[in-house]
C-alpha cells in the first residue's frame, strides 16, 4: 500500500503542532549547538511499522538529524532489540522524541495485531480485512500498518466502495432497490451488501452483487452460505471475530473475514529512546 508523502507530512505537522505549541520550553535549557547520539529499543516483541512517520518528525524539526535503521516496516523485532540509532541536535532529538515514538508505537501495535490475525488463518484461503474503526486522523496510516502485518484493506472510506448495510436497505426499500440505485449512481465501484440471514443472502445473490457480508452468521450458517453461494459472489464473514474464533470461521470457506480489532483493539508497543 502506497502512502502519499503529503499525508505523512500533514500527520506529523499536526502532531508536532499539538505537542510543541509555542515552543519546547524544557529543551531550551540545553545549549543550541549541543549534539547527541541516541538509540530506540523495543521492550516487547512486535512487527515494526511507522518508519516514514518517525523520520518525518525529525525532518520537520531539523533535517540534519541522521537516522540509521536496523529493521524496516513489516519486520519482526524481539524484546530488547535495537530498532534504530539517531545522531544530531540534542534539542531536536528531545523535542521530537515523544511524537516520533507515538507514531512508531501505535502503528507497530496495529501491524503486530494484524500479524497475529494473519498467522491465525494461515493454511486457509480467507483474507483478513480491516474496517473503518480506526483512530481519528490515522485512517490511512493504520491501514498501511495492517498491510505491513500481513492482512488486507477493506474500503478506505465512504468514497471508494459501496457497502449497503441494514439501515441503507431499510431506507432504500429493500436489497434489490438499494443495489439498483447503487449501480445507477456509482457503476464503477464495487458493491457489497450486508445480509443477516440466508433469505437475504439469496436476494443479494439474485441481485448479482460482487461481494456479500455475512453479518454475525454462526459457523453452521456460514457453511450453508458458502454452499448456497457456490462461488457466485465473494463472501465476507463479519461479527464475533477474534483470535480464538477466526480460524474456525476461515475454515468454513469464506473469502474474507473483516474485524475492527485490527485497528481499534490496539495497545501501544513499549518503545524507548535512550541517549548515550
Amino acid at each position: 500500500m502506497h502512502v502519499p508523502h503529503s499525508y505523512i507530512e500533514n500527520s506529523v505537522h499536526t502532531a508536532l503542532t499539538e505537542d510543541i505549541g509555542s515552543g519546547d520550553v524544557t529543551a531550551h535549557i540545553i545549549p543550541e549547538d549541543d549534539f547527541s547520539l541516541a538509540t530506540v529499543i523495543t521492550r516487547e516483541a512486535a512487527t515494526l511499522c511507522g518508519v516514514d512517520w518517525f523520520e518525518e518528525v525529525f525532518m520537520q524539526l531539523d533535517s540534519q538529524v541522521f537516522i540509521e535503521w536496523d529493521v524496516d516496516d513489516g519486520e519482526r523485532v524481539e524484546a530488547g532489540q535495537q530498532i534504530c540509532s539517531l545522531s544530531g541536535s540534542t534539542r531536536a532529538l528531545l523535542t521530537g522524541e515523544r511524537s516520533a515514538l507515538n507514531f512508531l508505537q501505535t502503528l507497530s501495535s496495529t501491524a503486530t495485531k494484524a500479524a497475529e490475525f494473519a498467522a491465525a488463518v494461515k493454511g486457509t484461503k480467507a483474507k483478513v480485512l480491516d474496517t473503518r474503526k480506526t483512530i481519528p486522523g490515522l485512517r490511512i496510516a493504520q491501514k498501511y500498518a495492517v498491510h505491513c502485518g500481513g492482512c488486507y484493506n477493506h474500503r478506505v472510506g465512504l468514497y471508494d466502495a459501496i457497502l449497503i448495510k441494514e439501515n441503507h436497505i431499510l431506507a432504500a426499500g429493500g436489497i434489490s432497490e438499494a443495489v439498483e440505485a447503487a449501480r445507477f449512481y456509482s457503476p464503477e465501484l464495487l458493491i457489497e451488501v450486508e445480509v443477516e440471514n440466508l433469505d437475504e443472502l439469496q436476494v443479494a445473490l439474485d441481485a448479482n452483487v460482487e461481494r456479500i457480508m455475512l453479518d454475525n452468521f454462526n459457523l453452521d450458517l456460514l457453511v450453508q452460505a458458502v454452499k448456497i453461494n457456490n462461488s457466485k459472489a465473494q463472501l465476507e464473514a463479519s461479527g464475533n471475530v477474534n483470535l480464538k474464533t477466526i480460524k474456525a470461521i476461515a475454515e468454513t470457506g469464506v473469502d474474507f473475514i473483516s474485524t475492527g480489532a485490527l485497528t481499534k483493539d490496539v495497545a501501544a508497543i513499549d518503545l524507548s529512546m535512550r541517549f548515550s
